[in-house]
This record gives structure tokens, C-alpha cells and sequence, in this order.
């Protein structure tokens, strides 16, 4: 198979629309996700050559990923400047490359889970695949972003504190610590402790709380729909308009009837 012809097979793959494309972008949705679960349940233990060995493979997949979406990229250089791309890298390095010396950041592949969900090539398989993703698409993404930024909040203390700080032995110590932070309660049972963990307490409370908020906001907030108003251009409207609430334009907004 000549080389052309390989490359285009793979395009397809990432950005086609065929039943077997989108079985492939979910097998990698779902590597992604099972990474994460892999992180959470090896980080604290004493790395074993089988755990070593699962990370150089999960290195090698991550690798294979990067080439193949690199190779098929119109924009190479704008797609190395995406935060994503630049966590993959720093991935491969710590997996790949040198498991023994920067383990500690395999907790940044719980970006790849937010990556591919916000991918418009997943997105739009959801939305034709799945009905209770279009008719709650942006509560999903929003629940999805929340949990995304949780868990990384969580593994960066996590990492940073664990085996230096009493009151972080496990990975639930630094998700409690994480969520009563984020949710301003702040019980107080649990602290950081030196330079580095205060550091990343106000980094918790400055950006995180905000960020927090706002994704919880989205999610719980009455739900609307995407639609944009011919005549002013508003975006949102409530799931049974007729008219848009700021013009009066009449909409015709689609709906998928009462089946």
C-alpha cells in the first residue's frame, strides 16, 4: 500500500464519517478513560515491573496517537501549540521515555479524556449515535469538564504531597481536600503543607473556585437549547420557544418530535 493511501486511511479514521470511524474514535475515548482509572489506582503503589511495563505501553499507544494525528495534521505547527498536544508530549517523556524519573506526571493524562471529548469529530458521533447526549449535550460536557478538572486539580496535590504530608495517604484524602476546597467549605481537617502545597492552595482557591463555579453553573442551570436567531443572532433559547426572547423572531427550531 503506498504511502498516500496509507495516510488517507488513517484521516479517515480520525475525521471520517463511516460506522468504522467512529468505533475507532471510541476505542480511543474509552483508552483515555481507562488510563485515568489506571493513574488512580497505581499512583501510590511502589512501581513493579509490571506496572512499569504497562506504562511503556500505554506510552507507545499515546506515541502511535501523536504521530498519526501529527502526520495527518493540515496545521502542524498550530497543532503543537495546543495545550493537549504539549500534554501528550510531556505523557510519552514520563511513560515512554523515562517511567524511573518523572513518573509523577502521568497525572496529566487525564487532559487526553478532555481532548477527545472536545473533539468535533467525537461530538458529532455522540450527536448522531446517542439521543440523550443531543438532548442534554451541553450538561454532559459540562459534567464531563468538571469531573476532568476535579480529578487533575486532585492529582497534582495528590502527587505533589503525598508521602511528604500526614494528611494525604491516599488518593480520597486529596480529592476530600480538593472538593471541600473548590466548594468553599474548607473544613480545614486536612492542609497542605510547605512552600510548594500553599502555593497550590491559592492556586485552588483563586483560580479553581471560579473555574468550579462556573462549570457547576452549567450544569445545574435550567436547560436551553442551541439555536441561532435569524434576525439578532442570540444562541440560546428555552427547549419549547417559538419566538426569540430578546427580538420576537419567529424560530423553527428542529425537534425530534414526541417518540
Amino acid at each position: 500500500m503506498s504511502e498516500s493511501r496509507v495516510k488517507k486511511t488513517i484521516e479517515l479514521l480520525y475525521t471520517g464519517r463511516s460506522r468504522n470511524a467512529a468505533y475507532f474514535r471510541y476505542a480511543l475515548m474509552c483508552f483515555d478513560i481507562g488510563t485515568i482509572g489506571f493513574f488512580i489506582s497505581t499512583t501510590a503503589l511502589t512501581p513493579t515491573p509490571a506496572v512499569l511495563l504497562a506504562d511503556m505501553v500505554i506510552g507507545s499507544v499515546i506515541l502511535a496517537d501523536f504521530v498519526a494525528r501529527l502526520w495527518i495534521a493540515p496545521d502542524k505547527p498550530r497543532m503543537l501549540r495546543q495545550i493537549y498536544t504539549v500534554a501528550d508530549i510531556l505523557v510519552i517523556l514520563s511513560l515512554a521515555l523515562a517511567p524511573f524519573v518523572a513518573q509523577n506526571l502521568a497525572f496529566l493524562r487525564v487532559l487526553r479524556a478532555l481532548r477527545l471529548l472536545h473533539s468535533y469529530h467525537v461530538l458529532r458521533d455522540l450527536r448522531r449515535d446517542t439521543v440523550l447526549f443531543r438532548r442534554h449535550e451541553e450538561v454532559i460536557v459540562s459534567s464531563v469538564n468538571l469531573g476532568v478538572f476535579i480529578f487533575l486539580v486532585t492529582a497534582l496535590v495528590f502527587v505533589l504531597q503525598f508521602r511528604d504530608n500526614p494528611n494525604i495517604e491516599s488518593y480520597v484524602d486529596a480529592l476530600y481536600f480538593t472538593v471541600s476546597t473548590l466548594t468553599t467549605t474548607g473544613f480545614g481537617d486536612i492542609t497542605l503543607t510547605g512552600t510548594v502545597g500553599r502555593l497550590l492552595a491559592v492556586l485552588i482557591m483563586v483560580v479553581g473556585v471560579a473555574l468550579f463555579l462556573r462549570l457547576a453553573q452549567a450544569i445545574f442551570r435550567p436547560q436551553k437549547i442551541r439555536h441561532t436567531c435569524p434576525e439578532c443572532g442570540l444562541t440560546r433559547h428555552e427547549m419549547d420557544a417559538v419566538h426569540c426572547k430578546h427580538c420576537g423572531e419567529p424560530l423553527k427550531i428542529e425537534t425530534e418530535g414526541a417518540g
